[in-house]
């Protein structure tokens, strides 16, 4: 696993920071969103006003710790992305690219 971002959250709930993989280096938010039903994200990623991602709340089985699920999906990838979005020892969320 890899780390592809790092992110802060603020006082409303959006996570704002950078996304870096070898085809993209974008500053992103992560914004909580209106769910319209239980299958509907929690949360939408973009960067420069474009919608790239999706994220749901998700809890650690043990220790409970809340975390996001992201899928990114971008015309440069040759596929979508999965990632974890965590918050770290120092405050800092940070993003992780998993298979």
């Amino acid at each position: 696993m890899a780390q592809i971002g790092s992110f802060t959250r603020g006082e409303n709930g959006v996570y704002t920071g950078e996304i870096r993989t070898l085809t993209l280096r974008v500053k992103a938010t992560i914004r909580p969103c209106e769910r319209d039903n239980e299958k509907s994200p929690d949360h939408r990623v973009s960067a420069s006003g474009v919608e790239f991602g999706a994220a749901w709340t998700k809890a650690a089985r043990e220790t409970g710790a809340e975390y996001l699920s992201l899928k990114l999906d971008d015309p440069s990838f040759p596929a979508p992305i999965y990632a974890t979005l965590s918050q770290g020892d120092d405050g800092e969320h940070k993003l992780i690219w998993s298979r």
